[in-house]
């Protein structure tokens, strides 16, 4: 195999491979029922852009070019390394729509054989944080065998989540609104057992899981392109950040030919969490 990611960060010059690199991470034995590990991955182009909007549609939707196979198979070794993922509404509905791939489950053999290998269960666990609770469920959750747990807030309609409720879905209250924050879920979350938490959500998650200090770890691949578009998502949606925003490198990977014609950064940050967790929540069920 060729070893096509060169190290520029913290011991430059040696060169690797994609296949292994973040799973030689062991991510899934740094956390504990009491201090759950969090990390999220994100790809962004150099402008910023995570994500395109088709104003015409009311979508967003990941331009081909931004993608490569080399990222997906970084995310789904992080995928492979969770217990429990947290989603939202929206994907799921794009989900249901076709407008995105089904990432909720493991696909590739080698990466199931992991999880088997290293005492993990088939599929984690599937958080899906959501303030209107209006989505699909997909079957491949049921299929799978995998546990499901919808997060709302405290004032979300009582109606739909008599519905979820009704249909035997643990609902976690984790806000005082209508919005998921991110300390009362990552306490619901410990409350329940789990060790390493997955981040696939969007911004708005990511926003309040950073602000709220839950989050342990960040990665992120910048593709060497100007992506412009006036109609556009960034990793971030609140208001301005202060020293809850600082990370810290720790690791950095470049990888030449991919995407064709330009290249990608592989990174990884740390930030320093709070000691402690917040206890603004509740669980119906």
């Amino acid at each position: 195999m060729q070893k096509n990611l060169l190290q520029l960060y913290p011991e430059p010059g040696q060169r690797s491979t994609v296949d292994g690199l973040y799973l030689a991470h062991r991510v899934h034995t740094l956390g504990t029922p009491e201090a759950p590990f969090v990390y999220a991955n994100f790809l962004s182009s150099l402008d910023g852009r995570i994500a395109l909007e088709d104003a015409s549609q009311s979508t967003t939707y990941i331009p081909k070019h931004l993608t490569t196979a080399s990222d997906f198979r970084l995310f789904m070794e992080l995928h492979a390394q969770s217990d429990c993922l947290i989603t939202h509404g929206g994907y799921m509905r794009a989900l249901n729509e076709g407008r995105l791939g089904n990432i909720l489950q493991i696909r590739d053999k080698d990466l199931a054989e992991w999880r088997c290998k290293n005492g993990l269960k088939p599929h984690p666990a599937v958080v899906i944080a959501s303030s209107s609770l209006d989505f699909p469920m997909h079957d491949s959750l049921h299929d799978h065998d995998q546990a499901v747990y919808i997060a709302t807030g405290r004032n979300a309609d009582p109606d739909r989540i008599r519905y979820w409720r009704d249909l035997g879905y643990t609902i976690l209250i984790a806000g005082e609104q209508r919005m998921v924050h991110g300390a009362p879920l990552i306490h619901q979350l410990s409350g329940l057992g789990y060790k390493s938490v997955y981040l696939i959500a969007g911004p708005q998650i990511l926003d309040t899981v950073v602000r709220e200090k839950q989050l342990s770890r960040f990665y992120l691949t910048t593709t060497h392109q100007l992506m412009g578009g006036k109609d556009f998502r960034t990793l971030l949606t609140g208001s301005t950040l202060g020293p809850e925003g600082n990370l810290t490198l720790e690791a950095l990977y470049y990888e030449p030919d991919s995407p064709p014609g330009s290249g990608q950064f592989f990174m990884q940050f740390g930030l320093e969490r709070s000691k402690q967790i917040g206890n603004t929540a509740g669980v119906v069920k």
